[in-house]
């Protein structure tokens, strides 16, 4: 059988498979910073030599920041679109690190072997996961399994401010029957996971100005208006008793969990005291009717970022403060329109504001939620291969956080994506020592084998 010839081959390969992933993640591409700038090209270069080996057409892109990789090749079956990014996030504070992480290396470690370097698992590892299938694939069959492209960013780390503008250029060039995005992770080490909502965001900071200069709080306290009185109130007035926030049509375009979906994750035995108690919390504050894990990944919220206002010095300052500001996001799931949430928060604000008091706002983003449609046969046939390649079945998920790239699939080029990759959630993936298992690396090129073949029917 064809596919265990793959399998059989990428179990064989496996040295050599670590020594590229090696190579790659000795190029410091920091995209944030200026000074890496040669590097991140580098890093592009490197990824288009290595995708023509495999007989596509590979080039790089310029964008007015870091280039971007695409690459076409195979033919026939499905089109599929992959997406990963070769840039890395920054590696301070250096002391913290227990080796070079530009020097990658195997370590052993209480749940077997790592991968120890920057980018191991964000997102290198998790891009060369897929390829290296391909290379496999290519290796046993001497074609690619179907009509591929591939598309690489350079910029993911440093938001993305190239990407629009290059789907927008390129949407008939990169349009596909779907697309695959590896920089996900497990749902824990033995569940595979295909992530299938993401939340969005909506952003805003607003400031309310009373006096026009800090008072003495025994001269004018009780007359004068208070800021952070005002703003307090208006922040207290976003929840009611059950968590459910107040503004008007907030729930709008929010849908309860199909009772198969709900199942499906009551299966993964999440254990909500325990996710709690990490952090030293053991109560659940949520909306209630809820579970944690719903609230997380299929329900909006409305959370407090920072407060300031007044004297918050050493020591103590009786003031009546001149103005007082807050951050707010608002996480959004379903179709609820991020920029009629703004619109409906502004208009709740000014509606709770006494006399002798402004407000002014600023934005912070807004992005909708990705929901994609399990109708595409692809989810099923992926959610059976990753099946057979781990100790449980894999799983439908949510996600709490954004993952911007996907809801742009689904707005420029007009196709839904999977989400699957292999990390795992001990990765450190922004923080020093970041590492990708070893087992995670192997089995998540032997997992996208097992997918390639199930999709190609």
């Amino acid at each position: 059988m064809t596919l265990e010839k793959i399998l059989d081959r990428i179990d064989a390969d496996l040295d050599h498979t670590v020594d590229r992933l090696f190579d790659l993640l000795r190029i410091p591409s920091i995209s944030t910073d200026p000074a890496y700038k040669t590097d991140c090209d580098r890093a592009a270069d490197w990824l288009v030599n290595d995708l023509k080996t495999l007989g596509f057409d590979a080039s790089k892109r310029p964008t007015p920041g870091h280039p971007m990789v695409v690459a076409h090749g195979g033919d026939g079956g499905p089109h599929l679109l992959f997406y990963g990014h070769y840039d890395v996030q920054p590696v301070d504070p250096i002391t913290l690190w227990h080796r070079d992480p530009f020097d990658p290396a195997l370590e052993d470690t209480a749940n077997g072997k790592v991968i120890r370097a920057r980018g191991a698992s964000d997102d290198k590892g998790q891009l060369m996961t897929f390829i290296e299938a391909l290379r496999a694939w290519k290796a046993e069959t001497g074609t690619l399994p179907c009509r591929i492209t591939i598309f690489l960013e350079g910029e993911e780390e440093s938001g993305s401010p190239s990407l629009i503008p290059f789907l927008q250029e390129n949407k008939d060039e990169l349009k596909a029957d779907i697309a695959l995005i590896c920089d996900t992770g497990m749902f824990n080490r033995d569940t595979p996971a295909i992530t299938t909502m993401l939340r969005g965001l909506c952003g805003e900071e607003l400031t309310v100005t009373g006096p026009n200069k800090d008072l003495h709080s025994g001269m004018f306290g009780g007359p004068a208006a208070n800021p952070i009185r005002v703003l307090t109130r208006i922040l207290a007035g976003l929840h009611d008793d059950n968590g459910r926030v107040t503004l008007p049509g907030f729930y709008d375009g929010v849908e309860e969990l199909t009772d198969a979906l709900k199942a499906q994750w009551e299966g993964l035995g999440f254990d909500a005291d325990g996710f709690l108690g990490g952090v030293g919390l053991s109560t659940p504050a949520g909306e209630k009717g809820y579970t944690a894990l719903e609230q997380i990944w299929s329900r909006p919220t409305c959370e407090f970022n920072g407060i300031t206002g007044g004297y918050t010095g050493e020591g103590f300052k009786t003031v009546l403060p001149s103005i007082a500001s807050a951050k707010v996001s608002f996480r959004l799931v379903g179709t609820q329109d991020p920029h009629a949430i703004r619109k409906a928060f502004r208009a709740y604000v000014a509606d709770m504001l006494p006399p002798d008091c402004s407000v002014s706002f600023k934005e912070h983003g807004a992005g909708p939620a990705s929901v994609m449609s399990l109708d595409h046969p692809a989810f099923e046939q992926a959610r059976g291969a990753l099946s057979d390649e781990w100790p449980d079945a894999a799983a439908f998920v949510g996600a709490g956080g954004s993952i911007p790239v996907a809801g742009y699939f689904k707005t420029y080029l007009d196709m839904d994506a999977m989400l699957i990759g292999f990390a795992n959630g001990d990765d450190q993936i922004h923080s020093p020592n970041e590492k990708y298992d070893l087992r995670s690396f192997h089995k998540g090129i032997r997992s996208w084998a097992r997918i390639l073949a199930a999709v190609n029917g």
